[in-house]
């Protein structure tokens, strides 16, 4: 039924994979840069894709000021890239950081932050949120569950506690309340499961941070881990990945395909290198323009036809690339599909945050 389903959606065309079984992927009119701008992050979590961690903190892992001059460049050059999607290890350690986003803002785009929450506490960080709210960022927040222990054994131990208290100060600054300061929790699972649905798991989290811990959001966002880098090494040496493989290809659905934030999105690492998204960045697998070399941003900001070089050009995929097609979708905007529309060929997910992996 699933090879059915994906040898349908073929084309004729051959295109670039490391993965023949999933289907042609192309993107569309590029709207957003999703820029890691480096693996040095004050944790070292566990299911990490990008491997950060504190030690990570040579020219070699993060962005220059030069790169970030040339993000800037790019944003003044296309109006069309509507937003700028700053991720990490945790952005706000690159010292370039906060002249970025002003420089973003003042060019009128939006501005997503991908942030952990407790690198509020690093030293000269303690006045992120309200540099935030003043900036007007769109936040993405990790907290992968509502129970301490399970955030302590992915994220590190006192994370939970420094997480929550991360959240007062965002809601003290005006955050999470409903209002133009958008505040969204991304949950991830604890094992090698797919997230349960967003629209079931959003009131209990609401319910727990709420009255147990007098913190507020706006919005839940789920999504599948992916089997790269430390979460594929857990799988490994506890003999699951190849039955999460399987449960990944067994869920896909082609409801998801449209909304991949690959077709309209390009990521750029820290080493100025593209990419079609931030999990071929990790893997090293290039965004080749329309002569089939790997591009990087000055070839970008030197190409006549600007973002038009991207229109129906070909996404490299791989295996790890079924993590996006699984179920309702995941992206880095959370699901993709209608939950009740979902195809999932697989057992019904837990719907919780209960402890059910070793990592």
């Amino acid at each position: 039924m699933v090879a059915e389903r994906l040898d349908s959606l073929a084309p004729a065309a051959a295109f670039r994979s490391a993965a023949e079984d999933f289907p042609y992927v192309a993107k569309t009119r590029v709207e957003t840069l999703q820029f890691n701008i480096g693996r040095l992050c004050n944790q070292a979590c566990r299911h990490c894709h990008v491997d950060s961690s504190p030690a990570r903190s040579g020219a070699g892992d993060n962005a220059s000021g030069e790169l970030v001059d040339g993000v800037l460049e790019l944003l003044r050059r296309e109006p069309g890239l509507e937003t700028l999607d700053l991720t990490g290890g945790a952005p706000e350690l690159n010292p370039h950081f906060r002249r970025l986003v002003a420089g973003a803002r003042a060019l009128g785009r939006e501005v997503y932050v991908r942030h952990n929450l407790t690198v509020q506490f690093e030293p000269g960080q303690e006045d992120l949120p309200r540099w935030f709210a003043a900036q007007g960022v769109v936040l993405f927040c990790y907290l992968p569950c509502y129970l301490e222990e399970n955030v302590d054994a992915q994220r590190g131990g006192g994370v939970f506690e420094k997480s929550l208290e991360g959240l007062r100060r965002l809601n003290a600054a005006g955050f999470g309340g409903g209002g133009p300061l958008e505040l969204q929790l991304v949950y991830n699972p604890l094992g090698p499961n797919l997230p349960p649905p967003q629209a079931a798991l959003e009131p209990d989290y609401r319910r727990r941070l709420g009255e147990d811990h007098g913190v507020a959001f706006d919005r839940l966002l789920t999504i599948t881990n992916q089997p790269i880098h430390r979460f594929r090494q857990a799988l490994v040496r506890s003999g699951e990945l190849e039955s999460y493989l399987l449960l990944l290809k067994q869920s896909f659905n082609k409801a998801t395909l449209d909304r991949l934030m690959c077709r309209r999105a390009v990521s750029l690492r820290w080493d100025g290198r593209l990419y079609d998204c931030d999990f071929n960045l990790v893997q090293d697998l290039p965004l080749k323009g329309p002569g089939g070399a790997a591009m990087t941003l000055e070839d970008l900001l030197e190409a006549p036809a600007g973002l038009r070089l991207f229109d129906e050009l070909a996404v490299t995929v791989d295996q790890h690339c079924f993590a996006c097609t699984a179920g309702a979708g995941s992206s880095c905007g959370g699901s993709l599909a209608a939950e009740d529309l979902a195809v999932v060929e697989a057992p019904r997910n837990r719907l919780s945050c209960s402890p059910n992996f070793e990592v």
